[in-house]
């Protein structure tokens, strides 16, 4: 769930700044872009993992947010066919280094699956329905994580989130950090839910890694709510990754060696 010691991440492109999003007037800066990669490598480091940075892939980019094409388990790896078109080529470009890393690497054959919508919880995994994540793709998925025996649930994100995890961060065994939007819709039963603060739903896109949590720089009052709770937090920056809708779970993979 959140504890690991390997790592894999891409580093960026220059051809990032012509990434997918959704507000156009918002343009990244490149070298920003790379100065928010590298802490966040320190950041991946410093949490105890051990990271492999790959070579930026010019062609693709959007590659540096490597959780999109894949899923990563002690049991595998999972090779996704993400929802845009534009991403289409990234999985092969990955392929071979999770096959060094994974004796079991299963490519999804039907339908599209971003690893944006894709939570994993203690019980469960978490597959939402999205723009970029479709349900043949999921009940394919599905079943792939059956073999690593691990059960899915299928769930609808609402139409005004990217994908799942923009909106949900898993931050202990029981509790997911969710925007009001997200919890409204009641995806996460059986689970505590805390609610991200008004004007910083981007702050809900966390990350728990082993004893601390990732989290914006830019959220303040987010940083508090898990402060409060006693979580050991480290703040961020990604207001440049973010402008490309992106936050701090897609830009790694992670697991636990078996």
């Amino acid at each position: 769930m959140f504890y690991f010691d390997s790592a894999i991440v891409r580093s960026p492109s220059r051809t990032v700044v012509a990434g997918l999003r959704a507000d156009e007037r918002q343009v990244p800066s490149y070298q920003r872009i790379v100065a928010e990669h590298r802490a966040y490598v320190v950041a991946l480091e410093a949490a105890g993992l051990e990271v492999e940075v790959l070579p930026a892939l010019d062609a693709f980019p959007d590659s540096v947010f490597v959780e999109d094409p894949a899923l990563v388990f002690a049991e595998g790896a999972v090779l996704l066919r993400p929802g845009a078109a534009s991403r289409t080529g990234e999985t092969a470009r990955l392929a071979p280094t999770l096959k060094k890393r994974f004796d079991r690497v299963i490519p999804l054959r039907a339908g599209h699956v971003d690893g944006g919508d894709v939570l994993v919880a203690p019980d469960r995994v978490y597959i939402g329905l999205s723009g970029r994540t479709d349900a043949p793709g999921a009940r394919a998925l599905a079943s792939i994580l059956k073999k690593f025996g691990r059960a899915a649930t299928i769930v609808a994100t609402p139409p005004s989130i990217l994908h799942l995890k923009s909106a949900a961060a898993l931050i202990d065994e029981e509790t997911v950090l969710v925007t009001e939007t997200l919890a409204a819709s009641d995806l996460f039963e059986g689970m505590r839910q805390l609610l991200a603060p008004r004007g910083e739903e981007q702050g809900a896109n966390a990350l728990r890694l082993n004893e601390v949590v990732l989290v914006g720089g830019a959220f303040p009052r987010t940083i508090d709510l898990l402060t409060e709770r006693r979580m050991s937090v480290v703040p961020l920056a990604v207001s440049e990754v973010g402008k490309l809708d992106a936050g701090l779970s897609c830009l790694s993979l992670r697991w636990k060696r078996g």
